[in-house]
């Protein structure tokens, strides 16, 4: 009898079939294998337009990678490690169909803290990350950023470690006027971008924690500049004590660029330990089935963020809010063309809907001591300035605020009811440019130490 073998393709590599039995092969001769260069850059030259195979082992780099051909990219089991905090690992600049699949990015040890990305697009349409895990690159940016692209997709990736200590420098804005030492940094940034989504990725803090310790080492929050002048919107209090409580800076999740961010989704990651979990600057946004757990807020829109769609997300061991919407100082009203200009759309907040959230645990995590009892699981605020223009129209249905602290527990023994470590579970502030048009229906909302609500809640 003549046994018969014969080669199949399964995805990125080749297998043998013969009697029945498979063997894994080498990738397929038509994916270029980076082992076969004297480096990865050396693999991507040679062959634009084509993804480079990286195999299991360690690579170091002191260049970022550049991709910079469409249709190309790397895959593969492969570690590679950055030496030189002064530049990012992979920057990927005006390509289409670029992907990155399967690799560990990483920085050598006592080079992790950089002011640069582990991964950096710039104007690139339909990029795909997959698979990837960004391990301590303790930046000032963003672990993952990407800039003026459209159409990409992250999903399934780690980020982990991703803040450093740093200083916020506010000295040239005239609504601060100040500089402050602080913990920073972004684990993911969609910057000036349209229809991104982010699908089941991990965000996490595991090396820089909110703690006292941490807060009396680094004396963060310490005023390091201060300009002559307070800014326009620093609080008195925070201006003569040169200090700010608003140390823990930064954001698991951040999509900024509010006139420019359009239609993102994000869907399903898990986020811990973050300062912010997710902040928003940006219209018709979908945030859903997340879960963000151990940040001081757990997400908040503003400075124009217009159509969001807050629904079905798991909020845990906050400290200041939950879901907090408001009118940033770049929020403004429609005005007509001026010097043979275009008129000027307006960039407002509101027209959005919070849905079947859970929000528990509050005031049980890493930032209670910073803040104590002063937050609120929901938040909604007026305008930083007189000229923003007001939050409105706004569903909040179908929603629990639940009091963990009302579970009886065993103290010595005996049944105990600890008070909530909220004031109230809902604030909405009050002026002129105030919330407008908020409606609430079917919540169950546990009262906080002063109540259900700063106001009347009106249906």
């Amino acid at each position: 009898m003549i046994q018969r073998s014969i080669l199949v393709c399964l995805g990125p590599v080749m297998v043998l079939v013969h009697s029945g039995a498979l063997w894994a092969a080498e990738p397929l001769a038509r994916e270029p294998s980076a082992g076969s260069y004297h480096s990865i850059q050396e693999a991507l030259k040679s062959n634009p337009g084509r993804m480079i195979y990286v195999p299991a082992g360690d690579y170091t780099i002191s260049e970022k990678l550049r991709i910079r051909s469409a249709n190309s990219g790397l895959f593969g089991p492969g570690r590679i490690i950055q030496t030189n905090p002064e530049q990012p690992i992979i920057e990927i600049e005006g390509a289409a169909d670029v992907q990155l699949r399967d690799l560990t990015l990483t920085r050598v040890e006592g080079k992790m803290d950089t002011m640069k990305e582990g991964i950096l697009a710039i104007r690139c349409r339909d990029l795909v990350l997959e698979n990837l895990r960004v391990l301590d690159n303790r930046t000032g940016s963003g672990a993952v950023a990407l800039r003026d692209c459209t159409g990409g997709q992250m999903r399934g990736c780690l980020v982990r470690n991703y803040m450093r200590i740093s200083v916020d420098d506010r000295t040239t804005s005239a609504d601060w006027g100040y500089a402050f030492k602080c913990i920073d940094g972004t684990g993911i940034l969609l910057d000036n971008s349209q229809g991104m989504l982010l699908q089941g990725n991990r965000v996490i803090e595991q090396h820089l924690l909110p703690t006292p310790e941490i807060q009396k080492q680094f004396e963060l929050g310490r005023f390091v500049k201060k300009n002559a002048q307070k800014g326009a919107i620093a609080n008195q209090k925070t201006w003569d004590a040169a200090y700010t409580d608003n140390w823990h800076q930064g954001s698991a999740i951040t999509v900024n660029g509010p006139e420019a961010s359009d239609y993102t989704q994000l869907l399903g990651n898990y986020i811990e330990n973050a300062a912010q979990g997710i902040d928003l600057h940006s219209d018709h946004v979908i945030v859903s089935q997340n879960i963000i757990n151990n940040a001081h807020t757990g997400m908040k829109a503003m400075h124009g963020s217009r159509h969001v769609l807050i629904i079905g997300n798991q909020f845990s061991k906050n400290a200041l809010w939950s879901i907090g919407l408001m009118p940033g100082a770049a929020s403004h009203v429609a005005a007509p063309a001026r010097g043979g200009g275009k008129p000027v759309a307006a960039n407002v907040d509101g027209g959005s809907i919070i849905a079947n959230n859970i929000i528990s645990d509050f005031g049980y995590g890493h930032a209670h001591w910073i803040w104590g009892d002063n937050g609120a699981p929901l938040r909604f605020f007026r305008g930083q300035k007189a000229a923003n223009p007001p939050l409105t129209e706004v569903i909040i249905q179908g929603n629990i605020v639940y009091d963990t602290g009302r579970d009886q527990v065993l103290v010595d023994g005996q049944p105990q009811v600890e008070p909530p470590r909220y004031t109230y579970a809902v604030i909405i502030e009050d002026g002129a440019n105030g919330p407008k048009g908020l409606h609430f229906s079917n919540n169950i909302l546990h009262p906080g130490t002063k109540g259900l609500s700063n106001i009347e809640l009106k249906p």
